[in-house]
């Protein structure tokens, strides 16, 4: 087998951590491939789910005796402490590693500290390789670590002209099929799916992941959150039919806001509390603008089908936005096409000042 570069390595490990998406939470997605002394890969391995084995452990077991006075090159900072599993900065020493290569340090106060425990041990290491591209592929999970609640992605769908539903409020379906798989597909990444409860009481949605191949319930469910204040969720509504564990947030559990209605900070930080990292808002559209106006979305996932209506429900209201200087601005990062609609996918610009 020919060698292979630090970069390739890397570029590798980052495709092995996106395996972990939506299975690994409350831990991050991390990939690792370990190159023997003559650069030839010799271990991969990626973090499947949480309790499992850490990415460095299932390259290691991989590379076996091979690992020694090799390269291990790590997507994040090899942890440093004992949890479910032993800390992997001391495997990669006692596996006589000579060398870690690693894209992001760990922002985790409890985890950190693995780099410096290998330089201490003479294990060379060094930092920031591909180090975008890495943050990109696991970015819910470190923002969430760094500022203490989750990252949020605002998922909605609407006729080419802003509308959700119809005049007469009927809105099945206003996408295709294809995308409505690619939001399951979507669902599968996050740890949580929140709606106010008049997306319940209009449309009773299930908020479960389906299986892409066959329409049956994925293994793997995110919890399914209802923002509602006074506690107005049917008994016999759909999120409440165990087939995904269903949280009923309620303005007198989780706090009142300044309008009465639940505090949106105080949910977020519960849902971290719960280990929450990922959180897919999907409805309705006032709650997404009070979201919005918050400044608590991260990512808007807008699926545009190719219809109009001239009337109806928008997709959005009461974003905090009176005047044009006060709109929202997005910068566009994906534009897909997915069966005849349209998925862009877009991020909040920060306001200067």
């Amino acid at each position: 087998m020919a060698s292979v570069s630090v970069d390739e390595a890397m570029r590798r490990a980052i495709e092995l951590a996106a395996r972990g998406l939506g299975t690994t939470s409350p831990n991050p997605v991390v990939g690792c491939v370990l190159l023997d002394a003559d650069g030839e890969v010799v271990g991969e391995g990626f973090h499947a789910y949480a309790g499992g084995p850490h990415a460095e452990i299932v390259a290691l077991a991989q590379a076996g005796q091979r690992a020694k006075g090799g390269t291990a090159v790590v997507t994040l900072e090899p942890c440093d402490h004992t949890g479910r599993t032993g800390p992997c900065s001391t495997a990669l020493v006692q596996a006589g590693v000579a060398r870690v290569v690693i894209a992001v340090p760990d922002p985790n106060p409890v985890a950190t500290g693995g780099a410096a425990t290998l330089r201490a041990a003479g294990v060379r290491v060094d930092l920031g390789v591909r180090a975008s591209e890495a943050e990109s592929g696991n970015v819910a999970w470190l923002t969430a670590m760094r500022r203490g609640w989750p990252y949020v992605i605002w998922k909605y769908a609407a006729t080419l002209d802003g509308r959700s539903a119809a005049a007469d409020g009927t809105s099945m379906w206003i996408t295709s099929e294809a995308a409505r798989m690619d939001v399951h597909a979507l669902r599968a990444t996050v740890d949580a799916v929140v709606v106010g409860v008049g997306t319940v009481l209009a449309d009773d949605p299930r908020l479960t992941v389906r299986n892409l191949r066959d329409g049956s319930l994925a293994i793997q469910q995110p919890l399914r959150v209802v923002v509602d204040s006074a506690g107005r969720t049917p008994l016999d509504a759909q999120v409440r039919d165990g087939a995904a564990r269903t949280w009923i947030a309620t303005a007198a559990e989780v706090g009142a806001g300044p309008d009465g209605g639940v505090d949106l900070f105080a949910l977020l930080a519960a849902l971290h509390g719960r280990g929450v990292r990922a959180v897919l808002l999907e409805g309705g559209p006032r709650l997404a603008g009070a979201f919005l106006a918050a400044g608590l979305v991260d990512r808007v996932v807008g699926y545009l089908a190719p219809r109009l209506l001239g009337a109806g429900p928008a997709a959005l209201v009461d974003a905090g936005v009176t005047t044009i200087t006060d709109a929202i601005d997005l910068e566009i990062t994906d534009v897909t096409q997915v069966g005849p609609d349209l998925r862009i996918t877009a991020l909040p610009r920060k306001r200067e000042g």
